[in-house]
């Protein structure tokens, strides 16, 4: 027996003779693409892998197609999953949303009214759909004992105020904060992505046990991923550097500083820029390119097998963030590209997470007004100087292998789930 199954078995002991039961309350979840559903889908199974008993409680609606529907029981790597009838609420308007939330914390508010011996020792609420950490609310309600737990991905009513969805002077946004706070208030342990949002969540006063636990990247190469020559030469051709941003783009991010830095290498043929981008943001930003931009492309979204392939085409990655949204949201492509070995342009806040972290430990550039050109000075020397761009390379994934690995964020979710039924605060 292995030093890590005794470890779980003593464990298993000490829970009253029983595997641990957890149940993940989250809105969209396995075999569906979104990122986070990744996240939630490797969580249930690393959690199964160490002695849990996993049961998933999602939407049985696609994210990206609404028309999508998937089984309403499954049982996919050990974990149990138990998906959510609910109406075709349009997903894309403000009160489509709030009618699928609604709709959800009910459905979840059921697992307390379960007898005592199909109950979860503790459940897990995300931050999809908005304000579903107030399923709390009825949970702690009809069953006390049961643990709580919220891993906060992005805050709400902070989210939609940062969108300009709700004025944060109104009645209504005022609401959403009293409801998230009661919300909080019954949490047992809150988990933040970031010391930015830790910050924010404070402000509710939850007196709950913290962890910041952060998203991992969904492709995790052993070493710097090598350069796959093909999708290299789809994106860049025979460019020397290659500059990538992939992902969603939306409310949250900014591409105009992205467009400057762009547009000032114009001169600088060996580099060249891509965009494989989705979100609600994406058309904006090609619009915004002009004729005169020829160092600038578009590609389609990479799914999720192929993304390791589109990763390493890059020699660095584009990452964004709007000032206004430091602590709410932190991008999970940050990761990402850590692990493939890339370091990161950042337009954001430097005193926002990544911010920090590219500061800490060295892992790339915050982009800023006053300093497009600098910036541009460093990419045209890296261009001349493989070599030097190779140790870039290489310190930006053993950074994220020392910091942000996915096996060492399950195995902190594992403590701390734990330790909050053991009640060790």
């Amino acid at each position: 027996m292995t030093e890590d199954k005794a470890r779980t078995l003593v464990r298993d002991v000490q829970l009253n003779g029983h595997k641990p039961k957890i149940a993940l309350m989250y809105h969209f979840m396995y075999p569906d693409d979104v990122v986070s559903a990744h996240h939630y889908h490797d969580l249930a199974r690393g959690l199964v892998e160490r002695g849990w008993e996993v049961e998933a409680l999602a939407c049985s609606r696609g994210c990206r197609d609404e028309s999508v529907r998937y089984a309403q029981r499954e049982y996919a790597d050990g974990v149990q999953y138990r998906r959510i009838w609910r109406p075709r609420f349009r997903q894309s308007s403000f009160s489509g949303r709030l009618l699928n939330a609604a709709w959800m914390v009910l459905a979840w508010a059921r697992v307390a009214l379960r007898r005592a011996s199909r109950r979860p020792d503790v459940v897990l609420i995300g931050t999809d759909p908005v304000f579903a950490v107030t399923s709390a609310v009825p949970l702690k309600l009809f069953s006390g004992r049961m643990k709580i737990a919220h891993w906060c991905f992005d805050l709400h009513p902070e989210a939609a105020a940062a969108s300009s969805s709700i004025d944060p002077a109104s009645p209504l946004y005022r609401l959403a904060r009293a409801g998230c706070a009661m919300g909080y208030r019954r949490c047992d342990l809150v988990v933040d992505i970031g010391p930015g949002m830790r910050e924010r969540l404070r402000r509710y006063s939850h007196g709950a046990a913290e962890a910041t636990i952060t998203p991992w990247a969904l492709a995790e190469p052993s070493t710097e991923a090598p350069v796959d020559p093909a999708s290299r030469n789809e994106l860049f051709g025979d460019c020397a550097m290659g500059i990538l941003y992939s992902g969603n783009f939306g409310e949250a991010h900014e591409f105009q500083r992205f467009l400057l830095l762009a547009r000032s290498l114009r001169d600088t043929p060996q580099i060249r820029f891509c965009f494989a981008v989705r979100g609600n943001r994406a058309n904006r930003l090609q619009e915004a390119v002009t004729d005169g931009d020829t160092n600038i492309s578009f590609a389609g979204f990479a799914p999720a097998d192929q993304l390791e392939n589109r990763l390493s085409a890059a020699d660095i990655h584009l990452c964004s963030l709007r000032a206004e949204w430091s602590g709410i949201a932190v991008p999970s492509k940050f990761f990402g590209s850590l692990s493939a070995g890339r370091p990161v342009i950042y337009d954001g806040d430097s005193d926002s997470d990544i911010g920090g972290w590219i500061s800490r430990f060295d892992v790339g550039w915050v982009l800023g007004d006053d300093n497009i050109q600098a910036v541009a000075a460093s990419l045209r020397q890296l261009a001349d100087d493989p070599r030097k761009l190779s140790g870039l390379k290489q310190n930006a994934h053993q950074v994220y292998r020392e910091h942000f690995a996915k096996q060492a964020m399950i195995e902190a979710w594992d403590d701390r789930l734990r330790s909050t039924i053991d009640g060790n605060r």
